[in-house]
This record gives structure tokens, sequence and C-alpha cells, in this order.
């Protein structure tokens, strides 16, 4: 362990070294989990903000659709007028296939940063995560803003947008298993569902702030939609790069919460001996001490140069193999169970916009500002159904049953809002919160805690660099999914949206399939522990 410390001195984030008052004793561990969440928090919101984008401008630069139909009203000016002056679209999405190039166009972007996941969380448990983290925001904020330039430079070749896309999933690709990894080493298990959950509202917190900004600067050109986001990133990844420290150890403290609670729920059987027991057993009493207080690395402990090779050399500090990932329990059903679930998401978070464009409310159609605006609800419920999904799961312990009861409810709620959102805008509103809360609930609670579960499970000696494997193992299945799910939307849409709503049910009914063996595995050994009661009750003391 200090051994370790020693070698990650040299990538300390610099705000770190130039203010002495941020680091211990002067700040406490508490305060540094704080500024983690806080700077992990927006840095993954930037991402989304970033991503929102192409939803936004969807109907401005695709053909213009007449009412609830699929009929389309061709763009008749020419390349060189590229964007018309009654707005019906951008060569060459303005064409009668321009629903199906914008399908193609988010296929590639989300093709690019389902395959970088995986290769992303393998590099991410042998690199320096935070020099990783601000090399895939400024990446994405470049391709961003170039992206958008397509504007002013008028530019109308499909090839160009779509290289833009795809280089540009492959650097948001290395964000999320690495925001997650580095929460992951700061946090242990206790309350981590109701934290993550708080946490991972980053998403629909990202893709509100997108929508808003996107939406209202559309009117100057869809280039400053994609212009200001990109920059967004950018100036975040500077933050980044000046404060965020990627676990406990870097700047004095002992060893992470996450360790130490992972090894006081390991069986007595399962733990090391010698110089690692004594170490816990210290920690453990000046944690008894002062629950508050960072333990440093100035405390004296015995034979500690035969510590450092124990350390170094046990099975925790070791990254773990790639498929040796995919077989750890519970991991193959979670990420399937994603990739449906994953699909829907990202089919609202590509087309909701043009969706509600295209569809009258109370008879009325409303402008590209308003329908980019009013779509944000949808992410507002995600915030809270992730935040309802965490609390619930912490207090049944049971993420498989969490999950598949939203995925189940939401299906009745996706019925309601396809059948009942156009009669006015309180009932679209307020159907499309809940659909949004019901949807997002059980994708971010498996993108956070369920992942953070699974890559410091017992089984493997909770050992954190398996944590960003095995986030992009799941992350990356998901996000496969998530490439198809605004595809098919692209072409099904041709047919009508009750083929698109047909194909998001059935793909919600397939995610919660595949948990169901796990889920009833959860309340036989709740029931026969008798533990569910137990757990609440104390937890509500």
């Amino acid at each position: 362990m200090l051994l370790v410390t020693m070698q990650s001195k040299l990538s300390v984030a610099p705000a770190i070294d130039l203010i002495p008052n941020l680091k211990p004793p002067h700040r406490t561990l508490r305060f540094h989990q704080i500024l983690v969440l806080i700077i992990t928090f927006f840095a993954y919101a930037s991402f989304h903000a970033s991503r929102k984008p192409p939803s936004i401008v969807k109907s401005v630069l695709g053909p213009t659709i007449q009412l609830n139909s699929s009929s389309i009203l061709l763009n008749s000016t020419s390349i060189e007028s590229g964007l018309s002056s009654n707005g019906t679209g951008w060569v060459p999405f303005n064409g009668p296939d321009g629903t199906q190039l914008l399908g193609e166009l988010d296929l590639a972007f989300l093709s690019a940063y389902s395959l970088g996941m995986y290769f992303a969380g393998h590099v991410g448990d042998r690199i320096d995560l935070r020099l990783f983290l601000v090399f895939g925001m400024m990446g994405s904020g470049i391709f961003t803003i170039l992206f958008g330039l397509g504007y002013w430079l008028n530019l109308h070749v499909l090839w160009f947008f779509v290289s833009v896309q795809i280089v540009c999933g492959l650097f948001q690709s290395i964000g999320w298993p690495c925001v997650v990894a580095i929460v992951g080493n700061w946090f242990g298990k206790a309350k981590r569902g109701l934290i993550m959950g708080i946490w991972n509202s980053h998403t629909s917190v990202g893709n509100i702030i997108g929508s808003i900004v996107a939406s209202g600067i559309l009117e100057f050109g869809w280039g400053w939609s994609f212009v200001v986001p990109g920059a967004l990133v950018i100036f975040v990844g500077i933050l980044v790069y000046l404060f965020l420290v990627v676990s406990p150890e870097d700047i004095g403290f002992e060893t992470s919460v996450n360790e130490t609670e992972l090894n006081t729920e390991v069986n007595p059987v399962e733990k090391l001996v010698n110089p690692v027991e004594k170490l816990e057993n210290s920690v453990e009493k000046l944690e008894n001490a002062d629950s508050e207080e960072a333990v440093l690395l100035d405390v004296h402990v015995e034979d500690s140069d035969s510590l450092v090779v124990n350390v170094e050399d046990s099975d925790s500090m070791a990254a773990i193999g790639f498929l040796e990932a995919w077989r750890l329990p519970g991991v193959a059903p979670f990420s399937f169970c994603l990739f449906f679930s994953k699909l829907v998401a990202y089919t609202f978070l590509y087309w909701l916009p043009f969706y509600i464009r295209h569809t009258a409310v109370a008879g009325v159609h409303l402008s590209h500002k308003m329908a980019g605006i009013l779509s944000t609800v949808f992410d507002v419920g995600g915030v809270c159904g992730g935040i309802l999904a965490g609390l619930i799961s912490d207090l049944i312990d049971a993420r498989a049953v969490t999950s598949v009861t939203f995925l189940l409810l939401s299906i009745p709620a996706l019925v309601l809002y396809r059948a009942f959102g156009s009669i006015s805008t309180v009932a679209n509103i307020c159907l499309m919160f809940l659909s949004g809360l019901l949807v997002n609930g059980p994708y971010s609670l498996i993108t956070t805690a369920v992942a953070a579960d699974l890559g410091t499970q017992s089984l493997i000696g909770g050992n954190s660099r398996a944590l960003a494997t095995v986030t992009a193992i799941i992350d990356g299945t998901g996000s496969v999914g998530a490439a198809l799910g605004p595809l098919m939307a692209g072409y099904v849409s041709s047919r009508g949206w009750n083929s698109v709503f047909f194909m998001l049910i059935l793909s919600i009914f397939f995610a919660a399939l595949f948990l169901v063996r796990l889920a009833k595995t959860e309340i036989k050994g709740k029931l026969n522990e008798g533990r569910w009661f137990s757990n609440s009750e104390t937890q509500l003391q």
C-alpha cells in the first residue's frame, strides 16, 4: 500500500500540491469524498451535455414530417442554400431517407462508443485514471465543436459527419469507466445504491443542460448547439485535471473506505494473514476512535517493509482479465439487461425532441426550441427514478428485484404516454415524467451501484482494480443496445410512431426477462434469511 502511494505521487492533481490546505490533516476524508463526488458529477454531466445536441438539431437537419403521420415533406432547396429559410432541413439529411441517415449518424457514434468502452475499461485499470479521463474530455470537446463547424463551413457530405461522430464516440467511451472506478475507490458498499443513485443523476442533469443550451442558441444557427457544449466539456476537463484525486492513497489516506468496508464483510476464512491482517486491525481500531478522521500514512506500522511486499503481491493489486470479468457472477445477466434497457433510454435521448416536434400536443405543434425544452421533463423524471431505485435497492438489499419492478412498471407507462400524451400539455408532462422515472431508474442503478457491487465482490477479494473493467463490460454491452435503438427508431419511425413504441416495449420485456432468475434468487435468499424486514427496520431507526 505504501509503495503504491509513492508510485502514484507523480500523478497527484496539481491544485492539491499547490494548495497545502487541501491535504490531510487540514481536510478530512469526508471532505475529499464530497469533492470527488462533485468533480466527477460535473465531469460526466458535461459528457452528456455534449451528447444532447444531435437530438436537438434533428428536427432542424432532417425532413419535415406532417402531423402524426410518417409522410415526409422533401426539401426542395439546393445544396448551395444549405438550411432553407423555411427550415426544411440540411443536406444530406433532408431527403426521403433523412430519418434513416440521422439514425445511422447515431449508430456511428454509439457503435464507436460501445466498442471503445471495452478497451477504455481495460486500459483504465492500468494507467492514471485522472489523466485518462482528461484525455477523453478534451477529445470529446474538440470533436463536438468540429461537428458544429460543419454549419459555418457549409459542409453537406455524409462522411464528414459520420467520421466526426465515430472519433467523438471513442473519446466519450473513456468517461464512464473512469468516473465509476474513481468513485468506487472512495466509497464502500454501505448505502452505495442511494449515494450512486443521487450521483448518477449527472446523466439526466447533463441531458437537461445540453437540451436547454442547445435549444436556447439554436436560433443563431445549429452549429452553436455543438460549439457551446463542446467548449463546456473542455472547461470542465481543465478543472478535473487540476483538482480530481483518483484514490485516497494518492494524498496520504491509509486505505480507501471501499477496501475497509469490503474486508469486514469477507468470511474470516477468506482473509489474508500476517502483515495485512495486522494492518486491518490497526485501521479498524483507529476508525473506531474517530470515524470522521482519516488514517494518515505517517502512522507507524511494524514490519512496514514486509507489508509493502505483501500488499504489492496480493490479488487486490492485480488488474482482472477481460474474460475473467465476464465470468464473474451476475455480470452477464446485468450486461444483457442493460443492453435492452439502454436501447430504450437512448432512443428517447436521441429521438424524443424529434417526436415531440412532430406530434401535436393539444392540437398544436411546438417549435424546435420548445420541443427541446419540453423533452427535459423525461430527464427530470430520470433523476428522480435513479435516486428512488437506489434508495429502494438499499432498503430491500435486492438490486435485481428493484430493476425488474421498475422495468415491468415502465411498460404500461409507455403505453399511456403514447395513447394519451397528446391530449394536453399537462398530460404530456406528467406521463413523460413517469416514463422517464421508470425507464431510467434501472438503467441508472445497473450502471452505478450494480456495476460497483459486481466489480468489488468478495469473490475477487474486493479487488478495486477490477472495477473499471467490470463497469466497462456492463456499460459497453448496454451501449451496443444504445447504438441499435436510435438506428432502429430511424427506420421504424417511417412506419409510424406506434411501431417505435412497440419496439421499445418489447425491449423492456426482454430486459426484465434477463433478470428474472437473479430476482428469484434474491427473493428466496431474503425470505430464507429473514433479512428484509429486519434490515428495513434497522435502517429506518
